[in-house]
């Protein structure tokens, strides 16, 4: 079987040529080499909490619901939800997510061409 990749030499030729090449050896069974441009395991777990919290306000949840399944329900306090850290925690998970839904996921593209 024979694949082709078309790559125009634009301003992210660079970056398309190295996913190729990521691509190529994932087919040839070879190991994928690092994306140099790629997230940390942080910035991942950040983006992936702030996403699912969106979807669950989106879908009506409130903020201790999405507390209590996010980070555990043995850890949202009874009383005192109004000053805990889990509360602001969660509230900028879903800022974060409404903030990537309204183009800011375009940002983390700019910012890899910005390291460069």
């Amino acid at each position: 079987m024979t694949y082709e990749v078309r790559l125009p030499l634009d301003d992210f030729f660079d970056l398309r040529a190295l996913a190729a090449l990521r691509l190529w050896r994932a087919l040839a069974g070879r190991r994928a080499s690092e994306d140099p441009n790629g997230l940390t395991h942080q910035r991942r777990q950040r983006l992936t909490q702030a996403l699912r919290a969106l979807d669950a306000r989106e879908d009506g949840a409130t903020y201790r619901t999405i507390a209590e399944a996010m980070f555990g329900a043995k850890r949202i306090p009874e009383r005192a939800w109004k000053t805990h850290d889990l509360r602001g925690r969660t509230i900028r998970l879903v800022a974060s997510g409404y903030e990537l839904m309204r183009g800011g996921y375009r940002k983390l593209l700019a910012t890899f061409r910005r390291e460069r």
